[in-house]
């Protein structure tokens, strides 16, 4: 990723199992693009902390790199979900 060109990526917050689409710049923090994410989908700004991001499948462990570290490109799916497992009824 050498150009400095806006990425828009989906994220899906199965909480509200819904998809959005944020739009940032490659030096966002991946962190960054959860907080996003969970604001959007949930209408609300809740503790990051209890989430995870997934890329690739993959939990990204470290939030502070940014979109353009990893290389994501545009139009590349990600997952946020809750740390805890819940119960299902």
């Amino acid at each position: 990723m050498s150009d400095g060109a806006d990425v828009r990526l989906n994220v899906t917050v199965p909480d509200v199992w819904d998809t959005v689409t944020v739009t940032v710049s490659p030096t966002t923090a991946l962190g960054d693009v959860k907080v996003e994410a969970l604001e959007e989908a949930l209408g609300r700004r809740p503790d990051a902390s209890a989430y995870l991001l997934k890329y690739r499948g993959a939990e990204v462990l470290d939030e502070s790199r940014t979109v353009g570290d990893l290389g994501i490109p545009s139009g590349a799916p990600l997952i946020v979900l809750p740390r805890q497992r819940r119960p299902v009824w």
